[in-house]
């Protein structure tokens, strides 16, 4: 975590990326202790928006590939498991793509979109409004919430 934290604004986008890619971790840490340490809300905000982003596009793009021994061996996820979002997909289509933000099978959702072959600029749109509000609300609740703690009498 230290390392991230360590290389700013650069780390914050690698943790963020790394989180949506399948890879189980909490860019949110990252994100309270880089706003703590008084790098730009803004700024924050917008690099874990954009490196969660193209985190989700990129498993997107693992699941249109659809290379099950890769995936399976890589990312232990069974082809069961993608499947199961199958019905939802069928239903939502792209607009399903807006909560891959979601900590508990958001990523799952994303490579799903892709080995159900869903339009990818729709799903690119999606996933970048879902993601865009989740960082936006932890954005600014970290920084009132630091400023609101810190004055605490």
């Amino acid at each position: 975590m230290d390392s991230f934290v360590e290389l700013g604004y650069l780390g914050l986008f690698i943790a963020c990326f790394l989180t949506a890619t399948l890879i189980p971790f909490s860019p949110e840490v990252v994100l309270v202790l880089l706003i703590a340490k008084g790098f730009n809300l803004e700024l924050c905000i917008f690099i874990a928006c954009m490196g969660n982003w193209l985190g989700g596009v990129t498993t997107y793009y693992i699941g249109r590939i659809g290379d099950w021994k890769k995936i399976e061996k890589y990312f232990r996820i069974k082809k069961e498991k993608v499947y199961s979002f199958k019905e939802k997909i069928d239903k939502w289509g792209s607009v399903a793509a807006f909560f891959t933000w979601l900590p508990l099978g958001g990523d799952i959702l994303s490579l799903a979109l892709g080995v159900f072959k869903v339009d990818a600029f729709k799903v690119s749109l999606w996933m970048l409004i879902g993601k865009s509000i989740r960082f936006f609300v932890i954005g600014v609740l970290i920084y009132y919430g630091i400023d609101w703690f810190f004055e605490l009498p």
